[in-house]
């Protein structure tokens, strides 16, 4: 007879919306046990009637991803609601719209940055005491951060906020490697959500069941790749 594995205990950023809340109801619905954090728990009404639904296997606890000091508070709060970290999924980003050349504020470069960029690779190195060895980490990128795919100027700010994200993909695979902890940088599509407009091509459904698929196929051999929703290489 064999025994039955335990559920993989996952912790998903910016959960209160869009992507992040597709990849907790899915995760749920994989058996997993969830930690969904966003900056604001209280108003974050969808993942809270998820909690209801999933009586002691989501927690939501608030991080804002731009904050060190919330990585930290987060990092002392986790043990409370789960004993490890087996996927950290780095999700949370801000996309500053209408931006054009010669009138890119820098605030708006200091945000994305902080937020996109700096945000997951500090609270990766934040959490890593906390993840399993062998554990999978995913970075949500996407191919606005491909310098080899840029053809025009657009969204400044937030490409070169994945940009940065990318390279921090790959040097947390390096610091991670001897762990077995694999990290990826992945492409969701263009998806329906508040960030990707009305014009997008990809319901959140389907971009997030392709990404779990290919974070579930994922091994060490990967670690530092940047792969698309259906598991396709995106160029750097």
């Amino acid at each position: 007879m064999t025994s039955r594995q335990p559920p993989r205990r996952s912790l998903v950023t910016g959960a209160n919306r869009g992507l992040g809340l597709e990849f907790a109801r899915q995760l749920l619905a994989h058996g997993d046990h969830v930690v969904a954090t966003c900056r604001h728990p209280g108003r974050a009404n969808a993942l809270n009637q998820l909690v209801g639904e999933h009586p002691g296997r989501l927690h939501v606890l608030p991080l804002d991803v731009g904050d060190p000091k919330s990585h930290a508070e987060l990092a002392r709060e986790l043990p409370l609601v789960m004993d490890g970290i087996d996927l950290l999924i780095n999700n949370a980003g801000v996309l500053h719209s209408g931006e054009r050349f010669g009138h890119v504020p820098p605030a708006n470069l200091d945000d994305s940055l902080r937020t996109n960029a700096s945000g997951p690779f500090l609270l990766t190195q934040t959490m890593a005491e906390r993840l399993a060895d062998g554990a999978k980490v995913a970075n949500l990128s996407s191919v606005l951060g491909s310098i080899a795919s840029t053809a025009s100027f657009s969204t400044p700010s937030y490409a070169m906020s994945k940009a940065a994200q990318n390279m921090a993909t790959v040097l947390l695979a390096s610091a991670l490697r001897e762990r077995g902890i694999a990290v990826i940088a992945l492409h969701p599509g263009w998806v329906q959500t508040d960030m990707g407009g009305s014009g997008a091509q990809i319901a959140p459904v389907d971009s997030v069941r392709g990404l779990l698929k290919v974070i579930g196929g994922v091994d060490i051999g990967d670690s530092g790749t940047f792969l698309d929703y259906r598991g396709k290489p995106v160029p750097w």
